[in-house]
């Protein structure tokens, strides 16, 4: 069963917000642990999720779909951003 068209729509901005917020990073010094930017960027997740969670609309299930396929899509575009940290981190 496909996600209703609007869930989409929020799932869509929620990535595009989340792009946003890991494109204006900016990494100085002292720097965090990896573990404590895993720690961050996980809440942001979370966040973002709980925000965009109180738009999706449908039965619980489809809610329930939505959302995790919104958590999936921010832990994936925030793969990249904690693998530019590491290297950041290791150039130090």
């Amino acid at each position: 069963m496909a996600l209703l068209q609007v869930n989409k729509d929020i799932i869509a901005t929620g990535m595009k917000k989340f792009s946003v917020l890991l494109d204006q990073q900016v990494f100085s010094e002292p720097p965090i642990s990896e573990e404590a930017m895993v720690v961050v960027v996980n809440d942001w997740v979370n966040f973002y999720v709980n925000y965009y969670g109180q738009q999706v609309t449908g039965e619980q299930q489809e809610q329930d779909r939505a959302l995790n396929e919104l958590r999936q899509e921010l832990t994936t575009m925030a793969s990249p951003f904690l693998a530019k940290y590491r290297a950041f981190l290791k150039s130090l």
